[in-house]
């Protein structure tokens, strides 16, 4: 009896065997399939992040010979949560294909998720992903990952993205299985995992997905799939020899072979084929080629010289980055193949000494040391620097992408200037780099962050009626320029300097308003665009319009009238070329109007201005006192 209990919870619910668990059965939203092999320390992590799942789900454990206890501890989560947790028992195979595959088989969801049994999803992440796929009908969604101690892919998850091309996106860099597939895409075109291989398996199962999906889409906003790092060093992929050069590339003609069988040439195989080339091939040629020996040197690059020969069309050509095409014009010319390595490598040694406006105050000066060291000791060589400029790079902001800005420099001996020209930047956040040429190949950096000790932040400055604010970055320190005031606070004030009381129970503002040390230059009426008074109580907003004087001034006749019941604070909103910018009106006590108090209908309404306690900002209280009320208070 206990053996038949025991056969039941082993083979996951119900005891039917393993080839028929799906039949009969109704489907769910997603099948979770986990791979088990020795990672009970992981695993109630796991499990938990995924019964808490807001969707119809099962989860397939696939036991793949576990010696830890895991297995056992999969049968007690099944118990637990009969008809959700399920498990199967399986001889070990050395790699997560085969489970994977397994776990396919029995799924009955309309969709899949894979997640390794040492790693764990957010709370939120197979209901949001699940509502991406339902609205979009998509085949695939890729949830964004995050690493702990791993290294995680970032460039396809910098936004949503409801229907995303495969061609000219970046989705396709992501090739792990920790996605969302629709089962019946998968089984129609028989995709699965690579059993006779224990790296890069899950490459060989993306590949042929990608190849049959007719729509992507990417949930960006929100951390769904946590990659782990084992301490203990155990998982496959930090086994040593787990990227070996030669046998990736031998690993990596399966899914080129896929992709030149599932996609008609054109330039979207140009675009997956150059993934491949550029990050499976010629990245071995780099520092690991640096770290190889003589003979495995030549052994690496005919491995790469033989992909290139059959899958370098001109198209995939076109599309790598210059050191990739000097890599592959010397595929039979090993020295010149360290030398390229050696650069692509070297640490570049940048050092900011000097940043000031110029004399124009709308250009800003930028001096510095730069150098290229290259790495190791034995065979090091020396790199000459053949030229050097500041590039200009703009953070993504939602609109169209925006160019890089280069900015020549001049000097020698490693020492450089240049001059940017601010009124030439569009508004958004720009951050500097320094670009080094050598031998043809550019490396970029970041600068700033190593500079002189006695290096102040530039003042804001307004150029040209937008506000900029160079600064250093925080936590690292590098130079950045903020054009518009998106992500700093703009500094300055606006002083009241006189206020009176005009017809129609208008309160008359004078003032005169500065920002940074300075007063703006107004860009036409533009610059200084209106009186905001905001309720304190309900964020209300009553907007009066400002003339703007040449000089800084403003002035503004506020009704007060218009003014509910409360305590309303005056702000000067700004135009500076960004959003718009606010600054408390700052209000002497003396400078300030008396109440006002004045009937309207059987209603008396009083407008009393008044600074408030500590900084003087301007604010009004706003009463309105119906005639019965005050009856009733004289009469008690």
């Amino acid at each position: 009896m206990t053996r038949a209990i025991l056969q039941r919870v082993r083979t996951g619910h119900g005891g039917e065997p393993v080839a028929a668990a799906g039949a009969g059965r109704s489907a769910v939203d997603v099948s979770v399939i986990v791979p088990l092999h020795d990672c009970r320390p992981y695993l109630d992590r796991c499990l938990t992040s995924l019964l808490v799942q807001r969707v119809d789900k099962e989860i397939v454990v696939v036991d793949d010979g576990s010696t830890d206890g895991g297995g056992e501890l999969a049968d007690l989560y099944a118990a637990c949560h009969p008809g959700i947790v399920r498990v199967v028992h399986q001889e070990g195979s050395g790699g997560a294909g085969r489970p994977r595959n397994t776990g396919l088989s029995v799924a009955r969801g309309r969709y899949v998720f894979f997640c390794d049994a040492d790693d764990y999803l957010g709370p939120e992440a197979l209901e949001r992903m699940l509502a991406m796929a339902e609205r979009n009908g998509s085949d695939i969604v890729l949830g964004k990952i995050v690493g702990h101690g791993r290294r995680a892919p970032v460039s396809m998850f910098q936004e949503n993205a409801e229907r995303v091309p495969l061609e000219d996106s970046a989705v396709y860099n992501s090739l792990s299985c920790f996605k969302l597939f629709r089962r019946e895409m998968i089984e129609r075109h028989g995709v699965r995992f690579d059993e006779k291989l224990t790296v890069g398996e899950d490459i060989v199962f993306t590949a042929h997905a990608y190849c049959h999906a007719e729509v992507i889409s990417v949930v960006a906003d929100y951390d769904c799939y946590h990659l782990v790092d084992r301490p203990d060093g155990t998982s496959i992929m930090q086994r040593k020899g787990s990227r070996d050069p030669i046998s990736w590339m031998r690993m990596i003609r399966r899914p080129i072979e896929l992709v030149a069988a599932h996609v008609q040439p054109g330039p979207l195989r140009d675009h997956l084929l150059r993934r491949h080339l550029r990050l499976d091939a010629l990245a071995h040629l780099g520092r690991s080629f640096l770290e190889a020996g003589e003979i495995e040197r030549k052994e690496i690059a005919a491995e790469v010289a033989d992909l290139c020969e059959r899958w370098l069309t001109d198209g995939v050509r076109e599309r790598l980055p210059p050191v990739d095409r000097h890599r592959i014009a010397a595929l039979e010319d090993i020295d010149r193949l360290v030398r390229l390595a050696h650069i692509e490598s070297a640490a570049v040694r940048r050092e900011l000494t000097g940043l000031r406006w110029d004399a124009g105050a709308t250009a800003l000066t930028v001096s510095g040391r730069v150098a290229l060291d290259a790495l190791g000791t034995a065979g090091r060589p020396e790199l000459a620097v053949d030229g050097v400029t500041l590039v200009l790079r703009p953070r993504p902001d939602g609109e169209p992408p925006r160019a890089d800005v280069v900015v020549p420099t001049a000097g020698d001996g490693g020492e450089i200037t240049g001059t940017i020209d601010l009124t030439g930047l569009s508004s958004g956040v720009w951050d500097v780099h320094v670009a080094v040429e050598c031998e043809g190949i550019v490396r970029t950096a970041r600068l700033g962050a190593d500079r002189d000790g006695t290096i102040a932040r530039p003042e804001p400055r307004v150029v040209g009626g937008t506000i900029v604010l160079p600064y250093f970055t925080r936590p690292h320190g590098n130079l950045s320029i903020d054009v518009g005031g998106h992500v700093l606070t703009v500094p300055g004030t606006a002083r009241l300097t006189r206020s009176h009381w005009a017809a129609g129970h208008r309160l008359a503002l004078t003032g005169e308003v500065t920002v940074g040390r300075h007063r703006p230059v107004p860009a036409g009426p533009r610059a200084v665009r209106r009186l905001v008074w905001r309720d304190r109580h309900s964020g209300r907003e009553l907007y009066t319009p400002v003339t703007a004087g040449p000089d800084g001034g403003f002035t503004a006749r506020t009704a007060a009238g218009r003014a509910a019941a409360g305590t309303w604070d005056a702000y000067l909103e700004l135009d500076l070329g960004g959003p718009p910018v606010r600054f408390r009106v700052e209000a002497a006590a003396e400078l300030i109007a008396p109440a006002r108090t004045w009937w309207r209908g059987t209603v008396r309404r009083t407008a009393k201005p008044y600074g408030t306690a500590g900084k003087g900002r301007l604010s009004m209280v706003v009463r309105a006192v119906p005639l019965r009320t005050l009856v009733r208070r004289m009469l008690r």
